[in-house]
């Protein structure tokens, strides 16, 4: 009994075990649920899934064996981003006209798992793909006879035939791209906790102990709240090529706010050099001199560099190398003063890794870091942090 589904979970990569299996049908033999298959996908998930990186693999494999009943949220596998709303086409009258629908509800259903598998990137305004304010029967925002809405806020052309609003479970695979969410999760494993400021967090454990002294009487206690004292430097390359990549340097910047204390971010172009600067609006009069920012900040600071190392390399390599400005030394030997103040530092590289090779900047960056440049993954992230601790 279900071993077709233990051995379709480990076909998606999903390190469960025989032990994993055998507490499922243990709890399936208490009837913990019956006859309801949603409540048998949370079961499950519970029990076979012990990393919430692996959410995805298991929806996949999930909705792969037991395709054909209804109650499967195939609409959980796709990532955040593509539905996110943007741009909006607008569509004439003689445009709307001239869409047609599949026919029959099993075709769109069969057409939507297509796109589903083939499908590797987000797309607006377009007529075939799952995305937003396009033509395409998948997706929200847009306008098709006979559509599959998928996380749409409200009606729009109230047209659709089937309707995905519900999106509890998210794509938190090692190598998805990510989310707010997946950062999170990801810098999470970058903590180290302390007490620290007024004592106004209620010690449940002492109070007990300090009441019970008391006979009974209620003495309350108080401690300081616990902080991740792991100290962090963010440097953001921002223009040019990294314009591509703004929503994932968004995403980290607010992940990291919300789990580090102690954060500084700056931002620089292309290549760090001896000046950086907090606004990039007004980047080319409020620099901060890049010694400024060595020794205001202690050894003891991890950093981050966030940029797709994609440049000339004479802008790494020589003096007056950048293209924003005469820098009277090369940007490898600012970047080597900064690693010599932080040795624990690693570079982040949006850009496809697959890409990587062909970019000699790239290979530049890389020996300069010692090979600590990760891939901006949540697998890449992990790994990064396993670099910094």
């Amino acid at each position: 009994m279900l071993v077709g589904f233990f051995l379709c979970l480990r076909k998606h990569g999903l390190p469960a075990s025989l032990t994993e299996l055998l507490d499922l049908l243990n709890a399936l033999d208490q009837q913990l649920v019956f006859a309801d298959i949603e409540a048998f996908y949370t079961l499950s998930r519970l029990v076979m899934v012990k990393d919430e990186r692996h959410y995805d693999r298991f929806d996949r494999a999930f909705a792969e064996y037991f395709e054909g009943v209804h109650e499967v949220d195939l609409a959980s596998a796709i990532p955040d981003e593509w539905l996110q709303r943007t741009m909006q086409r607008q569509l004439s009258e003689a445009d709307k006209a001239a869409l047609e629908g599949e026919g029959d509800l099993q075709s769109l259903l069969d057409k939507f798992r297509e796109r589903l598998d083939e499908q590797q990137k987000r797309h607006a305004g377009g007529n075939k793909w799952i995305g937003t304010g396009g033509s395409s029967p998948f997706g929200a925002y847009g306008y098709h006879p006979e559509g599959i809405r998928i996380g749409q806020e409200g009606s729009n052309a109230r047209r659709a035939v089937k309707v995905w609003d519900k999106r509890e479970f998210r794509d938190l695979d090692d190598e998805a791209a990510l989310n707010n969410r997946t950062m999170k999760l990801a810098l999470r494993k970058l903590r180290r906790f302390a007490r620290s400021g007024a004592a106004n967090e209620l010690d449940l454990e002492n109070t007990v102990r300090a009441t019970s002294r008391q006979g009974g009487l209620l003495d309350l206690q108080w401690q300081a709240e616990r902080h991740n004292a792991v100290k962090v430097l963010l440097f953001f390359d921002v223009g040019g090529s990294m314009d591509d990549y703004i929503y994932e340097c968004e995403q980290l910047f607010s992940a990291a706010r919300s789990e580090f204390k102690h954060l500084e971010f700056f931002y620089f172009h292309n290549c760090i050099y001896e000046g950086v600067w907090k606004d990039n609006k007004r980047r080319f009069n409020q620099q901060i001199p890049l010694n400024d920012v060595l020794h205001t900040y202690g050894s003891d600071y991890k950093v981050l560099i966030i940029g797709d190392a994609t440049m000339g390399p004479y802008e790494i390599a020589y003096p007056g190398g950048s293209v924003e400005h005469w820098n009277e030394e090369s940007g490898e030997v600012w970047l080597r003063r900064l690693l010599d103040v932080y040795p624990k530092a690693v570079w982040l590289n949006p850009q496809d890794a697959a890409r990587w090779p062909y970019y000699q900047s790239i290979e530049l960056i890389q020996h300069i870091m010692e090979g600590r440049m990760y891939g901006l993954t949540l697998d890449g992230i992990s790994a990064a942090i396993d670099e910094l601790q």
